[in-house]
């Protein structure tokens, strides 16, 4: 049997994994994409795709069912593959129109709408965390005199704590507006109480609406943009924390209706107990994929392509966890920062020695513009470590990168001329 995938947006090296398990158990696997323009430069695999079709982001609805159709025409579509946020909505409704399997538009809306999702939490009594959808700062402020300051402003779609801000005072409601809508097209933003504790994050693996966690993992972010900068797994957590965070995201899951492929969803652990932030479907960034399967034996990305090519892997997925001899170890990254201003000219220490266990990699490159820790894209390098505590592995990823000095251009600056 032939399985033809249509892929949306970037797929990274899943495309060309989905063909090599094809060759692997005897099927022919063939692809094709449709995506947008930046996305083409994050292919490895441009030649070995069927046919690409290249959309602009601002296509409509009606565009991308045409183009889709076409490519049906052609090679009759047999599977959706939809990886990652960008254009899971198109993918979504194309799957409908085509009659395929995927995350259905609302089910990707309830996800990717962080005020829908809050809604659909309270209906379903999952959790009650105040939110709103704002325009104004009069509307925000309105909304931090009802449940207090700080609070929590962010777009009301989005990633990579892109737009990002805590609010905690009537004065910074303009700016934190302002970046919020910064990162698309949509003026509106989504208010919410702040959440107190210590954050983490939960990869899952659903399967037929039954859902498996697969890892738990501490994360701590930089306390102004929130933006991530370090992870380790399995987080250091009581027993009875563990059950609570589980039985939250699972109950979260079912409440969105998510029933198959991987979840990436993030929690505090409040006094009240634990409360989401946001989840994906997807599987986590900041090489979180890959810590995993270190960590646990449990490929996420291996399993999800071999569940959209009709695999049931759920199985699999229980006996690597519940292996009693699975060596498992801890995991951790730790991230570095920009500096506020200047040009990038040289990252030192690079050549340092470091103990086997830790793996570094430059991500700035000189010549970068830097403007402060905006995002996640805006980190300049990371350090990877496994040791046989997570306390161990922290120390190692952080030594890592402490290890590293950046040199900077800063153009003189005159003031202001009387």
């Amino acid at each position: 049997m032939t399985e033809h995938v249509l892929v949306f947006g970037v797929g990274y090296d899943i495309p060309a994994r989905m063909r090599a398990f094809g060759e692997a158990t005897g099927q022919k696997v063939t692809t094709s994409v449709v995506c947008w323009p930046e996305h083409l430069a994050k292919m490895d695999d441009t030649e070995e795709h069927q046919r690409i079709v290249v959309l602009s982001p601002d296509a409509s609805d009606e565009e991308w069912i045409a183009m889709a159709r076409a490519i049906d025409a052609v090679e009759r579509v047999t599977r959706i593959g939809s990886f990652y946020d960008d254009c899971r909505p198109q993918a979504a409704l194309v799957a409908q129109v085509l009659g395929l399997d995927t995350h259905t538009p609302e089910i990707v809306e309830l996800v990717m709408n962080k005020y829908a999702m809050r809604q659909r939490l309270a209906e379903t009594g999952v959790e009650a965390t105040a939110s709103a959808v704002v325009e104004t700062p009069d509307e925000l402020r309105s909304f931090a005199e009802a449940h207090g300051y700080p609070c929590v402003v962010k777009p009301l779609t989005g990633a990579a704590s892109k737009g990002v801000s805590i609010v905690a005072g009537a004065a910074e409601a303009e700016s934190a507006l302002a970046r919020a809508s910064g990162t698309g097209s949509d003026a509106r933003a989504t208010v919410e109480e702040f959440l107190a504790g210590a954050q983490y994050s939960v990869e899952a693996f659903s399967e037929r609406g039954e859902h498996v966690v697969v890892a738990i993992t501490r994360k701590y972010s930089d306390p102004v943009s929130l933006v991530e900068l370090g992870h380790v797994m399995p987080a250091p957590l009581e027993p009875a924390q563990t059950e609570a965070v589980t039985r939250h995201v699972v109950a979260t899951l079912d409440a969105l209706g998510v029933e198959f492929g991987p979840t990436h969803t993030e929690v505090i652990l409040t006094e009240r107990g634990p409360r989401v932030i946001e989840t994906h479907l997807r599987t986590g960034g900041d090489e979180l994929w890959n810590m995993v399967t270190d960590a646990t034996g449990v490929d996420l990305i291996e399993s999800q392509l071999q569940q959209i090519l009709g695999e049931k892997v759920l199985p699999g997925i229980r006996a690597t966890l519940d292996d009693p001899d699975r060596n498992g170890r801890s995991e951790a990254i730790w991230f570095a920062g920009a500096p506020e201003r200047g040009t990038l000219v040289e990252v030192s220490g690079t050549e340092a020695e470091r103990p086997g266990a830790v793996t570094l990699n430059v991500l700035g490159t000189p010549g970068t513009e830097l403007n402060g820790l905006q995002n996640s894209f805006s980190r300049l390098a990371w350090a990877r470590a496994h040791a046989a505590t997570a306390e161990e592995a922290v120390a190692l990823a952080r030594e890592a990168i402490d290890g590293l000095a950046f040199i900077t251009r800063v153009p003189a600056s005159h003031g202001e001329l009387l």
